[in-house]
């Protein structure tokens, strides 16, 4: 598939650097996350990526991927390059037991991290990723697992979306601050309804198809705040469908509980 060429750019330009800092280190560069399901939105969107590497890293590798992201990110401050670092071996396995590994998040190198070491993560590039170096995805041997990308799902909605929704329901703490402006109410009401769009169906979308899954999914009282989200990821220059920050941020909050009721209380016969 195309590319948007800000991600393009941002691709070779990783290459660029890590073929420098570390020649022959890298043998796969894979895009996930919203570049692969085909939803990556310039003023908001990260770019996802999964670095296979021809051996497991050394501390001398690791210092070296740090210089090649850092020089990346002094050429390309936005959109961010988040991902991981791995083997081709651990592709194979069950991500949950592949431990923490190299990794960016929110633009930081860490020698030992594991955020999207995750069933969402290997089943996107299985389904889905975009090559931008090595074998096409449906030449790997990428382990693919639909109950235990159901679990972890169930897992994450129960310990990081609850913990989230208890933090931003404090209006005066930085999470709390953030939801007032119209990214962070937009990611989140977005993020749990993908959650629950792969607990009802087994498959993974992206953040717009969860909004509009969840139109249909849930009662018409939500359908404000969808609407509000999707138009702000969208970047619309439609006016925004409430009053106040205040009014946006209560909608987002009450939503996100309904979700995670919904998804996480048993179902009786």
């Amino acid at each position: 598939m195309a590319v948007h060429p800000q991600v393009q750019a941002l691709a070779e330009a990783f290459l660029h650097h890590v073929d420098y800092e570390a020649p022959g280190l890298v043998e796969g560069l894979y895009l996930t996350g919203s570049v692969a399901l085909d939803d990556f939105r310039p003023h908001s969107s990260d770019v996802d990526f999964v670095v296979v590497a021809g051996r497991r890293l050394t501390g001398t590798d690791r210092d070296a991927l740090r210089r090649a992201h850092a020089r990346t990110r002094a050429f390309f401050p936005r959109p961010q390059f988040n991902g991981i670092h791995v083997a081709w071996d651990d592709l194979t396995e069950d991500p949950m037991a592949c431990g923490p590994v190299a990794s960016v998040l929110a633009g930081r190198f860490r020698n030992r991290a594991g955020a999207d070491v995750n069933p969402v993560t290997w089943h996107v590039l299985a389904e889905r990723g975009v090559t931008i170096r090595g074998p096409l995805p449906v030449e790997l041997n990428v382990w693919d697992e639909r109950e235990s990308l159901r679990a972890w799902s169930l897992g994450n909605l129960d310990e990081q979306w609850r913990r989230w929704r208890a933090k931003a329901g404090r209006l005066v703490t930085p999470r709390g601050l953030a939801a007032l402006g119209s990214l962070a109410p937009s990611w989140s009401v977005l993020s749990v309804s993908r959650l629950h769009f792969t607990l009802c169906t087994g498959e993974i979308t992206s953040k717009s198809g969860a909004g509009r899954y969840a139109l249909h999914a849930f009662p018409e009282r939500w359908q404000q705040i969808v609407n509000e989200c999707l138009r702000v990821r969208h970047n619309t220059t439609r006016p925004s469908l409430y009053e106040s920050a205040l009014a946006r941020r209560r909608a987002a909050l009450d939503y996100i509980e309904m979700v995670l009721d919904d998804a996480l209380t048993p179902r009786t016969a």
